[in-house]
């Protein structure tokens, strides 16, 4: 097996190996946006919702359409039989940039031409605990376009999950602009109340996931707006597409135990 497989501009190699350009807004400024598709049995799950997030993304934030399905499917294919992923699981990054640019700054150009690349690598879906704390420092903006996108920008994640990580905890929590819970940094949040499953609604700022979609279309969650402290008797995960993972402890307190996290991610994949 090998260790990753990259695809951009017609060439093949490795996410190492193969360069973007300089003077993309990938990198100047985080202007694009991806999708982390779990690859299983040979082959991509829940394709159709993550493009389907991916392309209503694009629109919602004035790029072109990304590329569509019947173009990417032989492309994955390939990515899949030179990774040798085809009995293991992957995880495959799908990848649209406005571009390059031939100016600086942030205005966008009409002759900017959009860039897609994809990168695969091997991944084994994740369901240990975590401990969480509640960021003091990152909220989630409710009101912000970028919230409802999966963008290149990770850089407030990044900073709660580094609070986290300084307390001794494994996550971070981030509530919204309006004090109530919204999210983990890489994951939505599912609580589990008085028997049933509840997410907080995208009003909240949380970015639509696709198994949260998954969850709420067979009526698994419904959406309700969240406190930022929990009930006592509250089980709660973090979940996207590659893991489901049981809070543990959230800010030292233990939270009652979930067995269900793995019964409940994989039901959602069918």
């Amino acid at each position: 097996m090998t260790a990753s497989v990259a695809w951009i501009d017609g060439q093949w190699g490795t996410a190492a190996s193969l360069q973007l350009p300089l003077d993309d807004r990938a990198l100047l400024l985080a202007d694009g946006l991806f999708e982390t598709v779990l690859i299983r049995n040979g082959g991509p799950q829940l394709l159709q919702e993550h493009l389907q997030r991916w392309s209503e993304s694009a629109a919602l934030l004035g790029m072109d359409p990304p590329p569509q399905r019947n173009a990417l499917e032989p492309l994955i294919e390939d990515a899949i039989q030179r990774s040798q992923l085809s009995e293991a699981d992957g995880a495959l990054r799908l990848n649209w940039s406005r571009g390059s640019t031939p100016q600086r700054g942030i205005g966008l150009s009409a002759s900017g031409h959009h860039r897609f690349w994809l990168t695969l690598q091997a991944c084994a879906p994740t369901f240990s605990a975590v401990s969480t704390i509640t960021s003091r420092h990152e909220r989630r903006n409710a009101s912000s376009r970028l919230s409802r996108c999966k963008t290149f920008a990770y850089g407030q994640s990044i900073q709660a999950r580094r609070e986290a990580q300084e307390q001794g905890a494994d996550d971070a929590l981030v509530l919204n602009t309006a004090g109530a819970l919204c999210c983990g940094t890489a994951a939505n949040l599912l609580v589990r109340r008085r028997g049933q499953w509840l997410t907080p609604p995208l009003s909240s700022g949380c970015l639509p996931g696709v198994m949260r979609g998954r969850a709420l279309a067979r009526g698994i969650a419904v959406e309700t707006e969240l406190a930022a402290a929990f009930d006592d008797d509250d089980q709660a995960v973090l979940i996207n597409s590659l893991s489901c993972r049981p809070i543990a402890s959230h800010n030292g307190k233990p939270m009652a135990a979930t067995t269900t996290a793995v019964d409940l991610w994989q039901s959602l994949l069918h």
